[in-house]
């Protein structure tokens, strides 16, 4: 098996494992079992970090079952070869060539040129920012829902936020689904859970590079694109919201002026594949929607936690845009020339993306009595491993739960294996040169 088949096989081994774990009835709250279908949507969200739910998080399932959530989510954020990755470092075991091949894939790197050191610092930062966050979460959640379950809450939510999972515990306080509705007004769980969200969606070659060059002249030119398109994506989705939901008494229209922005700010991030909703999708209005169903599909960074075609292949696709429309036959930037194959793999990944999430919204609109805009949204939530809803997801049928599940995998992991295994695949030279044909265009 090569690498890519090898990620996409632990993906699918951690899901049926988990979805076994969660039939058991420790797993739910109740002692009895929740039934094999709820317990895979529930494991293939977690390991695809997605968010999306048939029964609510802290209502059906029991510590047990919570503890088997987080964990899937971790190895689901990180990649099954996090896990290797650890037992060999505990070991002191040298990491194998297949080993680093597996580690490209599942980090969406290029080359192996420092893929250890890299996973190594990437699994130190991530159990410190876990860590930090928290304890800055739990100390907000300790007054509310007292030590020990609001220590678990804040462990929890970290970890949750980090990986861009989506999976929250408020059931239990603010009614089933709630989300985080019940904490907008709280400014520092919900920044906090942003800055995780944001720091887990940006890659860890961001990372990597921020550590080591400390310096934003010396930063690579793709960290640099990473994170003026994070940036940019952030702000634009802020300022949309606000100016979009500001009258809108079902979201933002009740809030003052700070609540407003804070809450439209966090919008506008858990709309980056995460996946937490603190103002009710469902109030929404249909711009909005749109909108949101966009900043989805993009998502965060490659190698990061987040889902999506990626904010790097958004830009390529910009920068062709601006290339076509001046006639230049380069695609350039900053004095620097990005290839003609990176630029079809950037348009055949945004396709692929886009036939799959035409194809999955108009199954659920057909086959639910639903209007298009909330079942767009929601494949495209599955499609980008976001979570949000516009509140359907549990009154959906068997089928198109059904097909949720394969696009939450196919969000997560078949969309990182089929990048993968052309974007590093080498290049063919062609053995027959045919002729040229003229066709027309527009």
């Amino acid at each position: 098996m090569n690498p890519t088949r090898i990620v996409a096989a632990s993906f699918g081994c951690i899901i049926l494992l988990g979805a076994l774990l969660l039939t058991l009835p420790i797993a739910s709250r109740s002692g009895m079992s929740v039934g094999f279908f709820d317990a895979l949507f529930t494991a293939t969200s977690a390991t695809c970090v997605t968010g999306l739910i048939t029964v609510d998080t802290w209502v059906q399932w029991s510590l047990f079952g919570q503890i088997i959530i987080i964990m899937m989510i971790q190895l689901g954020g990180l990649g099954f070869m996090t896990l290797i990755t650890m037992v060999s470092f505990a070991l002191h075991r040298r990491i194998g060539l297949s080993e680093r091949l597996i580690m490209v894939s599942t980090f969406n790197l290029n080359d192996l040129d420092g893929v250890v050191r890299m996973v190594r610092h990437a699994l130190m930062g991530t159990f410190l920012i876990e860590g930090v966050g928290a304890v800055i979460l739990s100390i907000c959640f300790i007054p509310t829902f007292g030590l020990l379950r609001g220590i678990w809450h804040g462990i929890f939510h970290a970890i949750s936020a980090f990986c861009n999972a989506g999976f929250d515990l408020m059931g239990g306080e603010y009614g089933p689904f709630s989300s985080m509705i019940g904490a907008n007004h709280h400014p520092v769980v919900l920044l906090t859970t942003a800055a995780l969200i944001i720091i887990g969606g940006l890659g860890f070659f961001v990372w990597e590079d921020l550590v080591r060059s400390r310096c934003w002249r010396k930063l690579s030119l793709y960290s640099k694109l990473v994170l003026v398109m994070t940036a940019g994506l952030l702000l634009f989705g802020t300022v949309f919201t606000l100016l979009a939901e500001y009258h809108n008494p079902a979201t933002l229209g009740n809030m003052p002026l700070w609540q407003k922005l804070l809450n439209a700010f966090f919008q506008s991030t858990t709309l980056r594949t995460a996946g937490f909703d603190a103002l009710g999708q469902g109030g929404l209005h249909d711009n909005t929607k749109a909108i949101s169903v966009v900043l989805m599909l993009v998502g965060g960074s490659s190698g990061s936690t987040a889902g999506g075609i990626k904010t790097v292949t958004l830009a390529v696709l910009m920068l062709a845009l601006r290339a076509g429309l001046k006639g230049k036959e380069q695609v350039t930037l900053r004095g620097r020339a990005i290839s003609y194959q990176r630029v079809i793999n950037a348009m055949t990944l945004t396709l692929v993306v886009i036939t799959l999430f035409l194809t999955g919204s108009i199954i659920l609109s057909s086959v639910e009595s639903l209007p298009y805009i909330d079942c767009a949204f929601e494949v495209a939530s599955a499609l980008g491993t976001v979570g949000l809803t516009t509140g359907i997801t549990a009154h959906l049928s068997r089928f198109s739960q059904a097909v949720l599940v394969l696009f939450m995998y196919l969000g997560r992991v078949g969309v990182l294996s089929f990048s993968i295994a052309f974007l590093t695949r080498r290049k063919k030279l062609a053995k027959i040169q045919y002729p040229n044909v003229d066709i027309m265009i527009g």
